[in-house]
């Protein structure tokens, strides 16, 4: 049972009815007995809310950024009218509006709510519960009861990174040969013969072809292909950390008459964790490899692992990574870089490119990672690719005031510390990439053309 704010008037004009009566006992009374009668007859012609039953149907994928439709159907199989308002619960971050709507089903018949959801966050979004307010004849009393109706909405990565693909792929036709231009990059893999040119380099003549055709003849080379590239996101602790500013618009809400309104607030959230920057360019990684001929494998880890993707085709690959990202949530555990190489070397039995995303912090790196680094980089080529965060260099650069130079040589000393661990990795024969958020995923992208251009995967 629930009371209208139509009860609260009603009393509070009683009350004035007591003051002024010349007997208040028997006026007190009189309209409490009024009033109490009236919710009686509220709650005794309201519509039942048990018997309703419920249906869904709409998305069940979206991506971070975009907006979701939820379709709710109410059935009333009971013998009155169900007239009041139903809210449908969903975590804050979906963004369901409206949160409350008017309902109004006749007996026997079913009535459509429409929920549009904008999650401000990855993962899987659930419907809580479904309750709704039957309020009778005269507005007193409402019968009120919740229901389960469940439904979940996967929230995917919005994959922002995407716009940097078209410029890397020119550059990818460029290495293979394929450019309009006709620019011939380097490899170490065979792709033709051709007559000499002038300018040719003499060291790719063909001998035993140039005494075959009675012409000098010279070998063309290509990038190498069908190589394996593994991607390794590291989701403890040290992914947790917020960098930079959130490029996905938070939805603001304004309350306005019984439901809620929505719009878009352009003000930006306080910033993406370090693991979301890194999944965006494990996806620009992943696409840019698969276009190049490369087997893409995906692994994510801190003391187990958290998911597994091999063996996906070039065209399943992106939505294959999608969909076991959503969910992926940093462990605020010290990541075990003992066991995440054991999982690499059990997965990787052959010589591949082992990107590894993870934070250049050095306390973790020099506790973790560097002791069993040997064990990994004499096996296989590794990049190691982490997100700076802007605010430290915004603070070394800061030394107006006492306060702030003191903030400036905290700055300076963590980003030494950060350019010592990256001079041991590159001794140690790893690549390295340390960009902030909203360069990473193309300055990783380049990393790989780089070594691919390099011949050296």
């Amino acid at each position: 049972m629930a009371l209208t704010g139509r009860a609260g008037l009603v009393a509070a004009i009683g009350i004035v009815v007591v003051l002024l009566a010349p007997q208040p006992g028997a006026a007190l009374a009189g309209v409490c007995l009024l009033l109490a009668a009236a919710i009686l007859v509220d709650l005794v012609f309201a519509g039942a809310v048990r018997p309703l039953r419920f249906h869904r149907s709409g998305d069940t994928l979206v991506r971070l950024g975009q907006r979701a439709t939820v379709e709710l159907i109410v059935e009333n199989p009971g013998s009155r009218r169900v007239r009041g308002a139903l809210r449908d619960a969903w975590p804050p971050s979906a963004g369901a509006t409206p949160r409350v709507a008017d309902l109004d089903v006749p007996k026997g018949e079913r009535r459509k709510i429409v929920v549009t959801l904008a999650p401000t966050r990855r993962g899987d979004r659930s419907s809580v519960a479904v309750t709704v307010r039957s309020v009778g004849p005269l507005g007193l009393a409402a019968r009120q009861g919740s229901h389960q109706a469940p439904w979940s909405v996967r929230v995917l990565p919005p994959f922002l990174s995407r716009k940097h693909l078209p410029s890397r792929l020119a550059r990818l036709r460029e290495l293979d040969g394929q450019h309009p231009a006709l620019v011939r990059g380097q490899g170490t893999e065979f792709d033709s013969l051709r007559e000499y040119v002038v300018g040719d380099d003499v060291r790719s003549i063909d001998w035993r072809a140039t005494a075959r055709r009675h012409d000098v003849v010279v070998r063309t080379w290509r990038p190498e292909r069908d190589r394996r590239v593994l991607i390794v996101l590291d989701t403890g602790r040290t992914s947790a950390g917020r960098v930079g500013d959130a490029p996905i618009p938070m939805a603001g809400a304004a309350q306005g008459g019984s439901g809620l309104l929505v719009r878009p607030d352009p003000r930006p959230a306080p910033g993406w964790p370090r693991l979301d920057w890194s999944m965006d360019a494990a996806l620009l990684l992943a696409a840019l490899a698969a276009r190049a001929g490369d087997q893409v494998d995906f692994l994510a880890y801190d003391r187990a692992v958290r998911a597994w993707v091999s063996g996906a085709s070039r065209t399943e690959l992106l939505s294959s990574l999608v969909n076991v990202m959503a969910p992926i949530e940093a462990e605020l555990i010290e990541a075990d870089s003992q066991g995440m190489v054991a999982a690499i070397l059990a997965r990787a039995k052959r010589r591949c490119l082992v990107v590894l995303l993870t934070d250049l912090n050095a306390a973790a790196l020099d506790e973790g990672l560097m002791p069993v680094l040997p064990q990994l980089s004499s096996r296989h080529l590794v990049l190691v690719a982490g997100v700076s965060d802007p605010r430290v260099a915004a603070l070394a650069g800061r030394r107006e005031s006492a306060e702030e130079v003191y903030d400036a040589a905290a700055a300076e000393h963590t980003q030494l510390e950060r350019r010592r661990i990256t001079a041991r990795l590159r001794r140690h024969g790893v690549e390295v990439v340390d960009a902030p958020p909203e360069d990473i995923a193309p300055a990783l992208a380049d990393a790989y053309l780089a070594l691919k251009a390099a011949g050296r995967l």
